[in-house]
């Protein structure tokens, strides 16, 4: 059943739409199970988009497989068989290592296994660097306020790279929470009914297909373009903020020095911890 669908997330586009850009990009989809638990598909096209490499994990380990897919393409365009299949074969037999212990699969490939407990870092983490050069700080700002008030979420851009790096870009900085709605970082044209779901959601839309999502019958659905790096909402979500907060991240988000390091996880981090941190204030304890 997995990999019926697996076919359909790989190719989240119209064929003919594909630019000579697309090529080469590495994207992730995501397929969440009746437990909420996520697995990632790490796809990389190949020339001509008549192929796809998919890995399928648990692990978020974003850097790590695009470096493996990276690899397995030029092993494919090399014609060296033997060697991919050996990287594979040994890939799919490895345990779990802790977190920092260097791994090497062959001669040619070898990483260090992710800390997912830390906070992301510019340039380390690729989804956060993309997500902050392709969006800027008002829109990323809006993005933010519509998450926190759990708003119908459309992304669309024409780069899957950058697409899906949106979506998991800006999901992370809801930490230390997390998105608990619908969650689609690409979506396929077979599942666009989804962008009329009633309930809230974070969906990322390739952009050949927002033509025929913009005559579906959305309604109060927040759209960012990446592309035009525009924002259409039809809420004052960030307006609702308080100021003072705001104001502060905003001043964070656009100091040169945020922008390497942890840096710009660090100022939405401070900013959750200002919204949130005396909630209990706010609670009525019945003896």
């Amino acid at each position: 059943e997995v990999l019926q669908t697996l076919t359909k997330f790989c190719f989240p586009f119209y064929v003919d739409s594909l630019t000579v850009s697309q090529v080469g990009q590495n994207f992730t989809f995501v397929l969440t199970d009746i437990d909420s638990k996520q697995r990632f598909g790490f796809c990389r096209l190949s020339s001509g988009a008549k192929s796809c490499f998919c890995i399928l994990s648990y692990l978020p380990w974003f850097e790590v497989f695009y470096k493996l897919l990276n690899i397995l393409a030029d092993y494919t365009a090399k014609g060296q068989d033997s060697q991919r299949n050996e990287l594979l074969e040994t890939l799919h037999k490895l345990p779990i290592p802790d977190p920092g212990t260097p791994v090497n699969l062959s001669v040619h490939s070898y990483f260090s296994v992710p800390d997912i407990t830390e906070l992301p870092s510019i340039p380390e983490n690729r989804n956060l660097t993309e997500y902050f050069v392709a969006v800027d700080v008002n829109n990323m700002l809006h993005l933010y306020a519509s998450m926190l008030y759990e708003r119908r979420i459309l992304i669309c851009c024409s780069k899957l790279s950058t697409l899906t790096a949106c979506i998991h870009g800006s999901a992370a900085m809801l930490y230390p929470m997390f998105w608990q709605h619908v969650y689609i970082p690409v979506l396929p044209p077979h599942l666009l009914d989804y962008c009329c779901a009633p309930m809230p959601y974070l969906i990322g839309i390739h952009l050949s297909l927002m033509e025929k999502v913009r005559n579906m019958a959305l309604e109060d659905v927040v759209i960012l373009n990446v592309d035009t790096n525009t924002l259409e909402t039809p809420f004052d979500d960030l307006q609702s903020l308080p100021n003072d907060v705001v104001s502060a991240l905003k001043n964070r988000l656009k100091k040169v020095s945020t922008t390497t390091g942890d840096g710009v996880a660090r100022a939405f981090l401070k900013a959750q911890a200002s919204f949130f941190g005396s909630y209990r204030n706010a609670l009525k304890i019945e003896p």
